[in-house]
């Protein structure tokens, strides 16, 4: 499953997600709600997300803890806090 991949369990998700979530919020700063639960939760789905678009693009697989496994999820993190923001506007 492209979700679960082999090396990598939950808690690796969790930190890798908090790690990407912080580094998009870094790249992309601004007020946005929900805090670091959302941050975390925005982080391990754009690992997902970027997981997918990277194996669709043909970069490979995000598969394990490093370096490229971190940038491909800032990545995802990044397009997702662009979707929330503009999703977060409508709500005012």
């Amino acid at each position: 499953m492209p979700c679960t991949p082999h090396g990598m369990g939950i808690f690796s998700w969790i930190v890798l997600g908090l790690i990407a979530g912080s580094l998009a919020k870094f790249v992309m700063p601004g007020k946005d709600p929900g805090g670091i639960f959302t941050t975390i939760l925005i982080g391990i789905a754009g690992g997902i997300v970027g997981g997918y678009l990277g194996t669709f693009a043909g970069f490979g697989k995000l598969e394990s803890f490093d370096l490229w496994g971190i940038i491909v999820a800032t990545i995802g993190s990044i397009l997702l806090l662009i979707i929330y923001r503009f999703a977060s506007k409508g709500k005012k």
